[in-house]
């Protein structure tokens, strides 16, 4: 209240080393921590209240990790980041959820969590008014719907991608890694869903994620929302071309390559390039 009726009487605080003013003796007096900030960095001026604080920040510069995991080597530059990384390893999940049954290895994530029972979603694309309840999420969602920017190039066949996640996946086609490996079996796998669902079925280790409607399961809670849309009849992913509606964003960016030029599959023999991948096959099959 007194600081609302500060608003009305115009009653300000001023900082006596500058310029600034604020509406309440608080914010003046936590502004004034930024100018009792003895230890500055040589390399960029940054300015911090402790010595401890500065050397934590030096590392940005010198490139320093001393804290060291013990399991596979990784280093870090505060001892946090260390705990947190160790729980991989551990499988610790400190933070737990008081509606439900989940855990968590990192506070964050747990506070991105609470969103599914709150409903909160506050990024929200400035496009199409779709919300997310993360920010990479948002991202994610310009990119493969909003965009056609495809800044990431294979050097083996020269496809591009919209993110390097998708260019990594992709590189494995042509190099044959198999990244993850089954602890119950020799079987191994180029992505982490190939595993799990290998794990699924195999060796029943998992959550099978079923369908309220028709009691269909799925190994995974995106491809099970997907498919209550198609019983819903949500169609979310609009063309920005010609307005047709999609379920998915795949289905989304299948489409959109009627409107574009962009050719990214290549024949090797000949070099020729085709927008749909099944057009190189049937061409690759002639020869």
């Amino acid at each position: 209240m007194i600081r609302h009726k500060q608003t009305h009487t115009g009653e300000m605080y001023s900082c006596t080393l500058c310029e600034k003013v604020f509406n309440s003796q608080h914010y003046s007096n936590s502004h004034m921590n930024v100018h009792s900030r003895k230890y500055k960095c040589t390399e960029c001026g940054k300015c911090y209240q402790s010595n401890q604080a500065l050397t934590r920040h030096r590392r940005i510069h010198s490139g320093e990790k001393p804290f060291e995991c013990t399991v596979c080597g990784k280093r870090f530059t505060q001892a946090g980041e260390l705990v947190n990384h160790s729980r991989i390893h551990s499988g610790e999940k400190p933070y737990k959820c008081h509606l439900c049954d989940k855990a968590f290895s990192q506070s964050g994530d747990l506070n991105i969590h609470m969103r599914v029972h709150t409903g909160d979603k506050p990024y929200m694309c400035s496009l199409c008014n779709k919300s997310f309840s993360r920010s990479n999420n948002l991202q994610t969602h310009k990119r493969g719907v909003h965009s056609n920017r495809r800044p990431y190039d294979c050097r083996y066949c020269r496809k591009l991608f919209k993110s390097n996640c998708d260019l990594k996946l992709h590189v494995r086609i042509h190099t044959g890694a198999m990244l993850y490996s089954c602890r119950h079996c020799s079987d191994c796998f180029a992505r982490l869903d190939q595993l799990k669902i290998h794990l699924l079925k195999s060796h029943n280790e998992g959550t099978w994620f079923s369908c309220h409607i028709c009691q269909k399961k799925f190994s995974c809670s995106n491809s099970l929302k997907v498919h209550v849309l198609r019983h819903e009849g949500v169609k979310p992913y609009v063309c920005s071309e010609c307005q047709k509606c999609f379920y998915t964003a795949g289905e989304l960016k299948h489409h959109q390559l009627r409107h574009s030029d962009v050719t990214h599959f290549c024949c090797d023999r000949c070099g020729k390039y085709f927008k749909h991948k099944r057009n190189v096959v049937s061409h690759f099959n002639m020869f």
